[in-house]
């Protein structure tokens, strides 16, 4: 190799980006808001192992930058996953993580799409798992999309939620939950923990992310427009849905995960 191609050669990986790096960040600020997301990820994978077994062929649904697909092969080397999402900056840097994993493949679709599933790899799945997602959808989005899951989740198969989903009839323990949060949340923040904001901007202004984190906020805006109903009401839909079984497998004072068995 010539010397300009060794220079060329190093500059190229002194400014490839480093993805683990990528990973670690937005689980870090993540953490800001959820100092339990460990905890809840470990019981998810639990209730699959439970469920369906450690082979599990898993649909990733709003699967961001991969956070479960990469525990979930962590502990469970030979299932498989597919991916979804519509944020472009997430997924190149969950593509870069895996890339020349022949067990994880991603697909770029649009949930409120009523064709999405039609993008999909596989007719069914062992299970569909997502957390910190679907508070972007209003409640009547949700409950058709909860529909469309239960068609791609087989029989005896698994849907599991994590999410953002307080009490309204318990407002005074939700304010004081609250108070204490944003609390610590400041205090991490005075000690140089990244906030949502500042994730994006750091993103915004890295080469290979810059584009697309600017089509990232034309597609989304720059909050979640959705609400959040208490987890007894996803329950009650994804029973409706067509699930056999509902109900909440973890909590936490603000948050909840709700698993549906088909």
């Amino acid at each position: 190799m010539s010397e300009t191609s060794e220079t060329m050669a190093s500059e190229t990986m002194a400014t490839a980006p480093d993805w683990n790096a990528w990973q670690t960040s937005w689980d870090r600020q993540q953490e800001w808001y959820l100092p339990d997301r460990e905890e809840r990820f470990r019981v998810m994978l639990d209730m699959v192992e439970a469920c369906v077994g450690a082979e599990a062929r898993v649909l990733d649904l709003a699967c961001g930058t991969g956070s479960i697909a990469q525990r979930l092969l962590e502990r469970f080397p030979k299932a498989t996953v597919t991916g979804i999402d519509l944020d472009p900056a997430l997924l190149t840097i969950a593509r870069g993580t895996f890339e020349g994993d022949d067990r994880v493949e991603f697909v770029t679709a649009d949930l409120k799409d009523p064709h999405w599933t039609d993008r999909l790899p596989h007719g069914e799945y062992d299970a569909v798992l997502t957390a910190t997602a679907l508070h972007w959808l209003h409640s009547t989005d949700l409950r058709v999309l909860y529909g469309q899951i239960a068609g791609v989740v087989r029989t005896g198969g698994v849907f599991m939620n994590a999410d953002h989903m307080p009490d309204p009839a318990t407002p005074r323990i939700n304010q004081a939950e609250r108070a204490l949060r944003h609390a610590r949340q400041e205090r991490a923040r005075a000690a140089g923990a990244l906030d949502w904001r500042d994730w994006w901007q750091l993103a915004a202004a890295d080469p290979v992310l810059a584009e697309p984190t600017a089509e990232r906020f034309r597609i989304y805006g720059e909050h979640a427009d959705g609400d959040t109903p208490a987890a007894g009401w996803h329950a009650a839909t994804l029973r409706e849905a067509g699930f056999g079984e509902a109900r909440t497998v973890w909590g936490s004072p603000s948050d909840a995960m709700v698993l549906a068995l088909k």
